[in-house]
C-alpha cells in the first residue's frame, strides 16, 4: 500500500503537483537505506536535495544596499515631467492646415453650396413637369 503511494507521490512530484508535505514524505521515504528496487534510481536524486539543503557557505556575503539619492529622485520627477508636456502638447494640439489644403476646405465648400442650390432647382423644375404631364393627360382627354 505505501508503495503505491510513494508511487503516485512521486509521479506527482514529477509533474510538478505536490505539496511541500507530500515531497517531505518522499524525502523521508528516500533517506531510508530500503528502498524499492525500481526506485532505487531516485534515491541519489534525493540523496543530493538532502545534503544540498544541508549546505552553507563559509564565506559571509554581503549584499550592497542601493542608494536612493536625491539627485536619481529629480531625474525621475524630470522624466516625468517632460512625459506629461510630450503627452499633453500631443492630445491639446491643433491640426494646423497649411494654405493649401485651406483653400481646397473653402473650395469644397463652396461646391457643395453650388451643387445643393442647383438641387433645388431641379427639385423644382421636376415639379413644374408634374404640372405640364397633368395637362398633357387633360388634353389628350379632351381631343380624343
Amino acid at each position: 500500500m505505501e508503495l503505491a503511494r510513494i508511487e503516485k507521490l512521486l509521479d506527482a512530484y514529477f509533474e510538478g503537483n505536490t505539496s511541500l508535505a507530500e515531497e517531505a514524505i518522499l524525502r523521508d521515504y528516500f533517506a531510508q537505506n530500503e528502498v524499492a528496487p525500481h526506485l532505487a534510481a531516485y534515491k541519489p536524486m534525493f540523496d543530493g536535495f538532502t545534503l544540498a539543503k544541508k549546505e552553507v557557505s563559509k564565506r559571509d556575503v554581503q549584499v550592497a544596499e542601493k542608494q536612493f539619492t536625491v539627485r536619481r529622485w529629480w531625474y525621475g520627477v524630470a522624466a516625468s515631467v517632460v512625459i506629461a508636456i510630450g503627452v499633453a502638447g500631443f492630445v491639446f494640439s491643433e491640426t494646423q492646415l497649411t494654405q493649401e489644403e485651406q483653400e481646397a476646405l473653402i473650395a469644397f465648400e463652396k461646391t457643395k453650396e453650388a451643387m445643393q442650390m442647383m438641387s433645388q432647382n431641379f427639385n423644382q423644375g421636376a415639379e413644374e413637369l408634374s404640372y405640364i404631364s397633368t395637362f398633357t393627360q387633360t388634353k389628350n382627354k379632351i381631343l380624343k
